[in-house]
């Protein structure tokens, strides 16, 4: 459905642009029906540029985004309306995506004006309404609501239920339940899983290794705008190639080890701490001299889907 092919992004700095901060580079995947596939990385790792580049908000620097075969980045006003209504877009803070002088229901209005302005209101209502039920909100609790009357839970909903107004066929959920207690965490994730059954693909992105695992078919673990390792979830988490996917596993707090535990056994393994020369992931990788002098660069299993980057270039 939606394919990358060496995706760059290059940010242009300072009082005239002399200074250039490359944001992603020669970032490749593909997002095919009905699936979810999840971008990991940790902050300032590119993840929502990429998201970004997908909805259109940003330029591309070099490479191609298509969408069902088409570059979007070639398409016209006509072609990208009807872009956006295939692929939409939630993002981390939900407040952010309302103006608080306004009711939270006015973002359904400005849907059906700029997508529906044929449909009577009656017909509106009945949709909206049933796009709320989708997302598991009670139509008559959330309406005529000012956003300080929702909980934040309740506004992340609202975005998901303007997207299905659309009937979208790929959501792009930026870091949408990182503002979110735990509990309500889980039902926003179930919820994304019901909507992948009923014919929704989705590319979620986090920082968090839990949610991922819990959501994705595929993972993309993603480290100073580069791809370090992609396949099946399964098989990354539980069989990384990558020395920076190990130590992204390494890092996850366990229930079983105290904090002090932790701190001394990241010490004793100091002295094993080494770096290639040359090598993107120098500094980050505890494992890197072991891998590198004995893995051949750019491995990949062809009939597992599993890649690890070349970490040495």
């Amino acid at each position: 459905m939606l394919s990358l092919e060496r995706v760059t992004k290059i940010y242009r700095l300072g009082a005239f642009g002399l200074k250039k901060l490359v944001a992603v580079r020669d970032v490749s995947f593909e997002i095919g029906e009905r699936e979810i596939v999840s971008l990991i990385g940790e902050s300032g790792s590119g993840k929502s540029t990429i998201g970004k580049l997908i909805l259109r908000l940003i330029p591309l620097t070099s490479g191609t985004i298509r969408f069902e075969g088409m570059d979007i980045s070639a398409m016209n006003s006509r072609c990208l309306k009807d872009y956006y209504r295939k692929v939409q877009g939630v993002f981390q803070d939900p407040f952010a995506s309302f103006n608080p002088i306004f009711k939270a229901d006015r973002i359904f209005r400005m849907v059906h004006d700029e997508f529906y302005p044929k449909m009577g209101a009656r017909e509106w209502s009945e949709k909206v309404e049933g796009a709320l039920r989708a997302v598991g909100l009670n139509p008559p609790d959330v309406l005529n609501k000012f956003p300080h009357q929702l909980s934040g839970g309740q506004l992340q909903r609202f975005l998901v239920a303007r997207a299905l107004l659309l009937d979208i066929r790929l959501l792009v959920a930026d870091e949408i339940i990182s503002m979110l207690d735990a509990s309500t965490r889980v039902d926003v994730l179930n919820l994304l899983a019901d909507l992948r059954a009923r014919g929704l693909s989705i590319l979620f992105i986090t920082h968090d290794l839990s949610l991922g695992y819990y959501i994705s078919d595929r993972a993309i673990i993603l480290y100073r705008g580069r791809i370090a390792e992609m396949g099946p979830t399964e098989r990354v988490y539980n069989r990384p190639l990558h020395p920076y996917t190990e130590m992204l596993m390494e890092s996850v707090p366990r229930l079983d080890r105290k904090w002090e535990e932790e701190i001394r056994v990241e010490r004793e393994g100091d002295a094993a701490i080494s770096a290639v020369a040359g090598c993107v992931y120098a500094g980050r990788c505890p494992k890197a001299m072991d891998i590198c002098t004995q893995q051949e660069p750019e491995l990949r299993e062809a009939e597992t889907g599993h890649f690890v980057a070349c970490w040495a270039k």
